[in-house]
């Protein structure tokens, strides 16, 4: 079965449009969030990166007519120039594929995405469609996915929700909301429940404070608070976990963290891993480990992707896309770190074929 793709391109919001007619809530944040891509793209002409620690950098020289010849050729004929489609997407940053995207649909009147995805298979052809698509529509696609259908991808919820700021989620959501017709909060309570939900929930509203100031006795006291409804009772009290976990800023937070130790002799991680199970320890895992340090939490993410028999290549293909040209360097400096090996070298041992040559191009080199 084909997905469908996402609508959404740069050439459809070359400002959010002026509009004689009231607009709803919907519309409203739609709106906001073109306003919010282009803060985060910046001018479009200079198709520099969204991050600057990515592996995936502007493209010199950038010619998007060039790139459509390119892979006009890698489509014609019996079978697909899989080579010319890694070259050309590999190398240029999202805002330069947007261009790419408009050029080739002046010139062949058809949509990339749609004649790619039909001339590509397996999960070399989810990177590259994940590829065309803007980081908060590729966001909302994955999303879409992991509620959709039978079962629930639970990591997908927490990778994207415990890692993106309230800009992103809140641009996520207006996404989700135009092109899916449904709220992503009203699709992830379908599909989720207990406080596993009310945490996510929590996530999806983007209101944790982002400042950088710390409140020294809120600190102890949230501390406090958070031993006393775990560790210090029988039972647990996950609200105030939540209340913190998902409201405080990072700052605070790596205070609470150190005073929770000194409380209760205990790391954060330890209490969460011994008060719960499931999916909510998973989702308040995620949060602690990536207030701390969020490119060591993707580096984790990708190690256990690929350790073992077998690889989860949703989680493999997900990071490697969405953090290509935001901090991938610094995602590969903490696997060395925590595993002694290079992210370059399990990829190359746990993938094969196209799928691995086009990864191998995103994760640049050892």
């Amino acid at each position: 079965m084909m997905l469908r793709q996402p609508r959404f391109l740069v050439a459809n919001f070359p400002f959010a449009r002026q509009q004689k007619k009231p607009v709803g809530d919907s519309e409203r944040g739609l709106r906001r969030a073109v306003i919010s891509l282009h803060l985060q793209f910046g001018n479009l002409a200079t198709m520099a990166a969204i991050g600057n620690r990515g592996t995936v950098t502007e493209a010199a020289g950038f010619d998007p007519e060039a790139d459509v010849q390119r892979l006009r050729g890698a489509m014609k004929g019996a079978g697909t120039d899989e080579a010319a489609v890694i070259e050309v997407l590999a190398h240029r940053t999202i805002a330069q594929r947007q261009r790419v995207k408009e050029a080739y649909k002046q010139a062949v009147g058809k949509d990339l995405a749609e004649d790619l995805s039909s001339e590509l298979s397996g999960n070399f052809r989810s990177v590259v469609l994940g590829l065309l698509m803007l980081a908060p529509v590729y966001d909302a696609y994955e999303l879409r996915n992991a509620i959709k259908g039978a079962g629930t991808e639970e990591a997908c919820l927490i990778d994207v929700l415990a890692s993106r700021s309230n800009a992103e989620i809140r641009t996520i959501n207006a996404f989700y909301k135009k092109e899916y017709e449904k709220s992503l909060e009203d699709d992830v309570c379908g599909d989720t429940s207990g406080m596993f939900q009310r945490v996510l929930v929590s996530l999806l509203t983007a209101g944790r404070d982002e400042s950088d100031k710390v409140d020294e006795a809120q600190a102890v006291l949230d501390a406090k608070e958070i031993y006393e409804a775990g560790e210090a009772r029988w039972g647990t009290d996950e609200v105030k976990f939540l209340t913190v976990l998902c409201v405080r800023n990072r700052n605070h937070l790596l205070r609470v963290f150190e005073e929770y130790q000194k409380i209760s002799g205990r790391d954060i991680e330890e209490s969460i891993k011994r008060e719960m199970s499931g999916s909510l320890e998973d989702v308040f895992l995620a949060i602690v480990k990536c207030i701390r340090n969020k490119q060591a939490f993707f580096a984790e993410r990708l190690y256990k992707s690929m350790k073992g028999l077998g690889t989860t290549d949703s989680v493999l293909i997900r990071i490697m896309v969405a953090r290509a040209e935001i901090d991938m360097l610094d995602i590969k400096a903490q696997f060395l770190k925590m595993y002694g090996k290079t992210l370059y070298s399990f990829i190359k041992g746990d993938t094969s074929g196209d799928y691995r040559k086009i990864l191998l191009e995103l994760c640049g080199g050892e």
